[in-house]
C-alpha cells in the first residue's frame, strides 16, 4: 500500500498540468486511492483503488467506465467493473460551472468479483470536484456497492456460510483531461473563455480573447487610425474635437470648425480663401478678392471695388470712390457730311463718361448740336437737333439719368472754325457739351 501511494502522488506531481475534463477535453482519466468498509462484516475492510475513463456527455452528464479494487492484509478482496453516469450539479443550472467547490451524483452496474464469486452488481454515490488548474481536478467520492452472493468460510467457525460483503468506500481521485481546447480565431484564447471568438487571424488580445484597445473608444486598435487618442467610430477610431465632421488628423484647423474643402479651416468672410490664408479676413461679403483673400481695388483709390461707385477712376472715399470734379473735360463729338449717326470713334469717347455719370448721385449735362454752312439755315437747324439727340439717346441707353440731360441745336449759327474750307466746315459738324458737371453727394 505504501508503494502504492507513493506512486499515486508521483503521478499526481507529473501529470499536473493535464486537462480539467469540458466541452473542448472530452476525455478523462481518474485514479486515487481509498478505503473501504464491509457493512455485512461491520469493520473496515482495508486499502482500496479507483481507476475510471469519462467521456464527457454535456454540462449536466458524464458516462465513466470504472474499476474498483479492495484489498485485505492476506491478498485481493474484492474486483468490479462499472458502467456509471455522472450528474453533476455544477452544471450552471444549480451550481455555477465555474463553482470552487462541484458536487455530483452518481451510479451505475456492473461486474463484480468477491473471493471465488462473481455477478452482477450495482453502485452509487455522491462526490465533491475541486478544480486545480485549467488542466487538473481533484475529487473527493463516497459510495455504496452492493455485494453478490455467495458461500464464504467463516475462519472463526472454520464453516462455509451464505452471505454478501456490501460495501461503502471513500476515496480521494485525481482526474486529467485530455484533447485541445478549441480556438478558433487562432488567439491563443479557448472558445471557452473567449468573448470575442472571431477575432482576424494575428491580431493582439485581451486575456479575453478581444482584440486591444489601448485607448478605450470603442475601436479595437488593428481598426483604430488613431489607436492612442479616444474618438470616433465612424472616423475609424480619430478624434474631431471642433465637431466639424472631419477627423483631427485630415483637418489643418482641428480645434475650430471649418468646411471640407479647405480642410477643415473657416472661411469666416465667404470670400473664398480660408481663414489661415486670408490677409484680411473681414473682408465684407460679396466682394471680390485676390488670392490673400483682400478685396480688389482696381483703381488703386483706397475704396475697394465693391464700395466704389468708380472703381475704375480714382476717387475719395468721401465721394464713394468716385472723382469730385465740379467740370468735366469731355470731347466734342464729330459726324459725317449731312449725318447724325455716331461714329465708332464718337461711342468709344462717351463711353468713357458714362461710368463716372451712373456712379453719380447727381449730374447736370446740357449738349449743343451744331452743322456746318453747307444747306439751308431750317435744313441745318434740325440737323443739328437730330445730332444732339442722338448722343442723349445713346447716353440714356448706358444708364445715364435722363433727369439731369438736356440739349440745344444751333445749326450752322455758332461755327467753331469759319465755313472757309473744307476741313473747318469738319470741325463745324459737331456736338459739344454746354454743361457737364457732376455735384458733390
Amino acid at each position: 500500500m505504501k508503494k502504492f501511494t507513493l506512486l499515486f502522488f508521483a503521478v499526481l506531481f507529473i501529470l499536473g498540468t493535464g486537462f480539467a475534463q469540458n466541452a473542448d477535453s472530452k476525455w478523462a482519466i481518474g485514479l486515487g486511492p481509498g478505503v473501504y468498509y464491509n457493512l455485512n462484516k461491520g469493520e473496515v475492510g482495508g486499502f482500496a483503488h479507483e481507476f475510471y475513463i469519462s467521456r464527457y456527455l454535456g454540462p449536466s452528464f458524464d458516462l465513466r467506465l470504472n474499476s474498483t479494487g479492495g484489498y485485505e492484509s492476506s491478498g485481493i478482496d474484492f474486483q468490479n467493473a462499472y458502467l456509471n453516469l455522472r450528474y453533476k450539479l455544477y452544471n450552471g443550472y444549480i451550481f455555477s460551472e465555474t463553482a470552487k467547490v462541484q458536487p455530483y451524483l452518481y451510479g451505475g452496474g456492473g461486474m463484480i468479483w468477491d473471493n471465488s464469486e462473481k455477478g452482477f452488481a450495482f453502485n452509487a454515490g455522491l462526490g465533491f470536484k475541486f478544480p486545480v488548474s485549467t488542466n487538473t481536478s481533484l475529487f473527493i467520492e463516497a459510495g455504496y456497492v452492493s455485494g453478490v452472493e455467495g458461500t464464504r468460510t467463516n475462519t472463526l467457525e472454520n464453516a462455509p456460510t451464505i452471505q454478501k460483503d456490501d460495501l461503502v468506500k471513500l476515496t480521494g481521485i485525481v482526474e486529467f483531461a485530455f484533447g485541445k481546447a478549441k480556438d478558433s480565431d487562432g488567439d491563443g484564447v479557448p472558445d471557452k473563455k473567449d468573448k470575442c471568438p472571431n477575432t482576424p487571424p494575428g491580431v493582439a488580445v485581451d486575456e479575453n480573447g478581444c482584440p486591444l484597445d489601448r485607448d478605450g473608444d470603442g475601436v479595437p486598435d488593428y481598426k483604430d487610425d488613431c489607436p492612442d487618442q479616444p474618438g470616433d467610430p465612424k472616423f475609424n477610431g480619430c478624434p474631431d474635437t471642433d465637431g466639424d465632421g472631419i477627423p483631427d488628423k485630415d483637418d489643418d484647423c482641428p480645434t475650430v470648425a471649418g468646411l471640407a474643402k479647405f480642410k477643415g479651416c473657416p472661411d469666416t468672410d465667404e470670400d473664398g480663401v480660408p481663414d489661415p490664408k486670408d490677409k484680411c479676413p473681414n473682408t465684407p461679403k460679396g466682394c471680390p478678392v485676390d488670392a490673400n483673400g483682400c478685396p480688389l481695388d482696381s483703381d488703386g483709390d483706397g475704396v475697394i471695388d465693391c464700395q466704389d461707385k468708380c472703381p475704375s477712376v480714382a476717387g475719395p472715399a468721401s465721394n464713394n470712390g468716385c472723382p469730385e470734379w465740379t467740370d468735366l473735360v469731355v470731347p466734342t463729338i464729330y459726324f459725317d457730311l449731312n449725318k447724325s449717326t455716331l461714329k465708332p470713334e464718337g461711342k468709344a469717347e462717351l463711353d468713357k463718361l458714362v461710368e463716372t455719370l451712373v456712379a453719380s448721385k447727381e449730374f447736370n449735362i446740357v449738349i449743343g448740336g451744331h452743322a456746318c454752312d453747307l444747306g439751308t439755315d431750317k435744313y441745318n437747324m434740325k440737323l443739328s437737333e437730330r445730332r444732339a439727340q442722338e448722343v442723349v439717346k445713346y447716353l440714356l441707353s448706358k444708364g445715364v439719368n435722363n433727369a439731369y440731360v438736356g440739349s440745344n441745336n444751333y445749326g450752322e449759327t455758332k461755327p467753331a472754325v469759319p465755313n472757309t474750307t473744307e476741313d473747318n466746315r469738319k470741325k463745324n459738324r459737331r456736338v459739344e457739351w454746354e454743361v457737364a458737371k457732376i455735384k458733390k453727394n
